[in-house]
């Protein structure tokens, strides 16, 4: 691919410009083509273009080697989870253990095999005891209905005894509850039935045990003291031991039934007390033995767990490297022997050492008898922008790619937005005390940025941990200009030194500047504290800061328009030169540029004249004497030729270039339509046209009706847009005065009650109102107004953002992927 010419009026390559790209080819014998790939991926360097777009996923050559070590992850993934579960963590080693992929594969199978063993034991195990923790609460809470029941029996039967009721049977003693005395021959045996329930549910099992059976139960509840886990659930529930009695055989699979139905938990449980004391024991020593062996289980799997943390990171990035290697040689044609792999995809011009130094050494240890071959192929494709960036410089390019990717080699606005964006943030949040304030923020941020990048933080942190530079560098700003305007939390200080201006007799206070007269030099650095807290201070900040607005957006789309110069020099486009940035520079400076003139002259000699009288009539009596409106001699004939000027940018901007676009394409058709359309911005545009109507077409009207309205968007604009700039001055008013408010109404106000309660809740309130509103809200709106005022007040200028980015195959790149 040719090499695009370079302008020599710009700034260095490096820094304005993408890199220079180029499109290669990469023949790659079979052999080395996985260690190949493999070392492409450790430098980083090289864009892989898919060559099989025509073949599903399953169709493709590695299929089979990327289904493998997609099960080899959801191994790790299981292996996480069982990691996360029992509370250990990945150990980050720096120690590189060479492990081969085969056997990475054989031993992930059989640690899955051991630990899912390990857990199915464990979870039964886990159950059995369970079970047998709630059937001795069975065994000892059913245990004291019978004994109580007995007790009462025993009674009852001596009272009995004493009145010669010799008949009175033992049979059935837990109904003597209910005052039940009869014939023993009218007695029968009761059943029952004894578990858990939960205690939430255990109201309404005892209203439906009693509506299934009519009444026919006899039912004991008692509470459980401490929640207990649940066999089934796992999940640690607060329950009830129950015991059911019952007299009919239909009773009882009614019963169950419930029991089924409500999740009650049933054992078997014993009448005889001795038995009961029996079971009770046995169930002690088995639950002994269950906790000493899920013991030694759980010590095991921890074990496991432990040698699975200390190379689970090492393992990971094996698989998922395995698995990128193999999407990548996916991408990679087959040759007609079935010997190579054939690979296109970009690169950057400066990097092709580094690839060749790659294939040679992928070739050697691969012990391949040919080496990969690399050329360069000639293209007339768009190639990708690539910008090479640093921790400080990568946000603000992130700023610059949110609105578009810049076109390959288009002067890039990130050289001029590292300075100016932070700037007109800070025109408009100027206060060097929440400059401070803010500068901490950045500071901690930026102090504790390795601990930081490697945690996982929410949304709204990481996005404030990645912008940390930029905040660092508003704050700065923020804390220049609040020095200019003399604010610390809306307070002046006489920093470098006493005001130049005193009172000329006692009717002059500090509520007034009538009386003020003029003592010492100027103040040296910006605003002089005198201004401050006087009736005159609106006024004149309003001025100041409405002027410098102007200033700084006439100069910023000044710089818009040299950019778009720039890149009209750069791609050697004569046409744009001359019928673009000609008349633009003209009109832009003949109307708005003056104005700045006319500030900048007025601020130093101190005149009186009103610049919106001298704009206003330069328009509409344009050959009138200005009067007391007069600034400099020879100021109204200066104003006659800026006018002319301005009348004849437009036309200028409009009619010449469709007529010599036509007139390029009809020289150049048939002739150069195969030369590289990077060589100019218009050769770009006449293939579009081909594109659109047919090889070989221009359509003359589609042209000049693109540059009529790309005519009316410029004189338009350059209107809206100075006007838009004025928001640096309405947003530092702002910021201003609702700063103001809160010292004056809240803090102050709090201190004149010589209160300490009412100090304290005024000074609570000014500190949240200040951080809430002025250092949250605040620096918001200002951000987003200096985001506008980059992306649609300066870079509308030349910036076009139709590019795309240059993705490259890199390991440092590859990201967790969900299968």
């Amino acid at each position: 691919m040719g090499e695009v010419a370079r302008g020599g009026c710009c700034p260095p390559m490096d820094l304005f410009r993408s890199e220079s790209m180029q499109l290669v080819q990469l023949i790659i014998p079979i052999e080395s083509a996985h260690l190949t790939v493999s070392y492409l991926g450790d430098l980083g360097l090289l864009q892989f273009k898919d060559l099989n777009t025509d073949k599903s996923p399953f169709q493709r050559t590695y299929a089979a080697q990327i289904k493998r070590c997609g099960e080899m992850a959801r191994k790790l993934r299981f292996f996480k989870e069982q990691m996360s579960k029992a509370d250990v963590l990945p150990v980050h080693s720096t120690t590189v253990v060479d492990v081969n992929i085969d056997d990475l594969e054989v031993k992930l199978a059989e640690i899955e095999s051991e630990l899912t063993e390990m857990n199915a034991n464990g979870e039964k195990l886990q159950r059995s005891y369970n079970e047998l923790v709630e059937y001795k609460l069975v065994l000892e809470k059913a245990g004291e209905f019978f004994h109580t029941a007995q007790s009462r029996a025993i009674e009852q039967q001596r009272e009995n005894e004493s009145r010669q009721l010799v008949d009175e049977s033992l049979e059935t003693p837990l109904l003597q509850d209910q005052d039940f005395v009869g014939d023993s021959s009218k007695q029968v045996k009761l059943g029952f039935l004894a578990g858990l329930v939960a205690r939430e549910k255990s109201v309404a099992f005892e209203r439906i045990l009693f509506r299934a059976t009519r009444g026919n139960v006899f039912l004991r509840q008692a509470a459980v003291e401490n929640p207990t886990t649940d066999p089934v659930t796992g999940e640690k529930t607060e329950k009830n031991v129950f015991v059911v009695f019952y007299a009919a055989e239909k009773a009882k699979s009614k019963i169950l039934k419930i029991c089924d139905a409500f999740g009650a938990n049933r054992y078997p449980f014993a009448e005889d007390v001795g038995k009961q004391t029996e079971m009770t024991k046995e169930v002690s020593r088995r639950i002994l033995e269950l906790k000493t062996t899920i013991d030694a289980g759980l010590l095991h799997r921890a074990t496991l767990l432990q040698t699975i943390g200390a190379q689970f990171e090492q393992w990971n990035l094996l698989v998922r490297k395995e698995k990128s290697i193999y999407h990548t040689l996916n991408m990679l044609s087959l040759d007609v022997t079935k010997k190579c792999l054939v690979a296109e995809g970009w690169s950057p011009v400066f990097a092709t050492k580094q690839i060749q130094d790659a294939l040679h050494r992928a070739a050697i240890d691969a012990n391949s008898q040919v080496s990969a071959i690399l050329q360069v192929l000639h293209t007339r494709e768009l190639p990708p922008t690539y910008f090479r960036t640093n921790k400080f410089t990568s946000s603000f390019q992130g700023i610059i790619d949110s609105y578009g990717v810049a076109k390959y080699q288009e002067a890039n606005p990130t050289v001029y937005t590292v300075v100016t964006f932070p700037f007109l943030f800070a025109v408009m949040f100027g206060d060097w005390g929440h400059g401070i304030c803010i500068l901490l923020a950045a500071l901690y941020f930026i102090i504790r940025e390795k601990k930081l990048s490697s945690q996982k933080l929410d949304d709204i942190t990481e996005m404030t941990f990645g912008g940390r530079y930029v905040i660092f560098m508003m704050a700065l700003f923020s804390i220049y200009t609040g020095v200019i305007y003399n604010e610390f939390f809306s307070v002046s200080f006489k920093i470098f030194g006493p005001s130049a201006y005193e009172c000329r007799d006692l009717s002059c206070t500090e509520a007034t500047t009538v009386g003020l007269i003029k003592a010492r030099r100027t103040y040296p650095f910006g605003v002089d504290p005198v201004w401050h807290g006087s009736r005159s201070e609106l006024p004149f900040l309003n001025s100041l800061k409405m002027k410098m607005s102007i200033l700084l957006g006439v100069a910023q789309m000044n710089l818009g328009i040299m950019m778009s110069f720039c890149n009209a020099k750069f791609f050697k486009n004569s046409v744009n030169v001359w019928f673009q940035f000609v008349p633009q520079i003209i009109f832009l400076n003949s109307l708005f540029g003056y104005l700045s003139l006319l500030i900048i002259v007025k601020w130093c000699t101190g005149s009186q004249a009103d610049l919106y009288h001298i704009l206003i009539y330069m328009f509409l009596s344009p050959t009138d004497d200005l009067g007391e409106n007069q600034l400099f001699v020879g100021q109204k004939y200066l104003q006659l030729v800026l006018l002319i000027l301005a009348f004849i940018a437009v036309p200028w901007m409009l009619l010449p270039k469709p007529f010599i676009l036509k007139k390029q394409h009809e020289n150049r058709h048939g002739v150069e339509s195969y030369a590289p359309l990077q060589t100019t911005e218009e050769s770009l545009q006449v293939e579009s046209n081909h594109d659109s109507h047919g090889h070989g077409e221009f359509e003359f009207s589609e042209v000049f009706v693109h540059q009529l309205i790309h005519t009316i968007e410029f004189v338009l604009g350059a209107v809206s847009n100075t006007a838009s700039y004025l928001r640096l001055w309405a947003l530092s008013l702002a910021h201003s005065e609702l700063s103001s408010v809160f010292y004056e109404k809240v803090l102050l106000m709090a201190w004149g009650y010589n209160n300490v309660v009412i100090l304290i809740i005024g000074l609570i309130v000014f500190i949240f109102a200040t951080v809430g509103v002025l250092l949250v809200m605040e620096t918001l709106s200002a951000f987003l107004h200096a985001l506008r005022l980059h992306w649609v007040e300066f870079q509308n200028k030349f910036y076009e953002g139709d590019g795309y980015k240059f993705h490259p195959f890199s390991f440092l790149l590859v990201e967790d992927e969900d299968e």
